[in-house]
């Protein structure tokens, strides 16, 4: 008989875990208070998820497999956790653009519109909440201006310059 049309066993074939966000080598995992409070809520979650695993004895094969993840996502999380730098950002300097803060950027031309997002870490990172992570080239392109300044961004292969208007922790 053919093998083409049988279902393989795939319960041997170790689970992939799907990675954290990037952090480039040798950068600082720095983390807001809130970034924190998040990654600790994801470790309560995924310790909870592996002690119900564990006491699943349905189907072993899964319950292997379901582990195996758990476990290598406990471990990749808890890396980050050690790594975490707390950054606070009512320390930062209100007048320059720093880690934590929420800036606003308006187009120096009369096209286009404001943008408008808070620098987080990689974890918390969330373009559609307006979070960006503290790596990504427009956060890096806008860390330490001041209120009032301008600055040339590079949007793909265009350039647009755009002044800080409001800095905001």
């Amino acid at each position: 008989m053919s093998r083409a049309f049988t279902k393989e066993d795939d319960s041997l074939e170790a689970p992939i875990i799907p990675p954290r966000p990037a952090l480039p080598p040798g950068s600082a995992n720095y983390v807001t208070p809130a970034g924190l409070e998040q990654l600790r809520q994801e470790l309560a979650e995924l310790e909870a998820a592996r002690t119900a695993a564990e006491a699943n004895h349905d189907n072993d094969a899964d319950r292997t497999r379901r582990l195996t993840l758990l476990n290598g996502q406990l471990a990749a999380l808890s890396d980050r956790l050690a790594s975490a730098k707390l950054v606070d950002p009512v320390t930062q300097p209100a007048n320059e653009v720093r880690f934590g803060a929420t800036v606003t950027l308006r187009p120096t031309s009369s096209k286009g519109p404001e943008r408008r997002f808070t620098i987080v870490g990689v974890d918390e990172a969330d373009v559609s909440k307006g979070k960006i992570a503290f790596v990504a080239p427009i956060a890096r392109a806008v860390q330490g201006a001041k209120s009032g300044q301008r600055i040339t961004l590079q949007l793909g292969p265009k350039k647009e310059e755009v002044e800080v208007v409001r800095i905001e922790y």
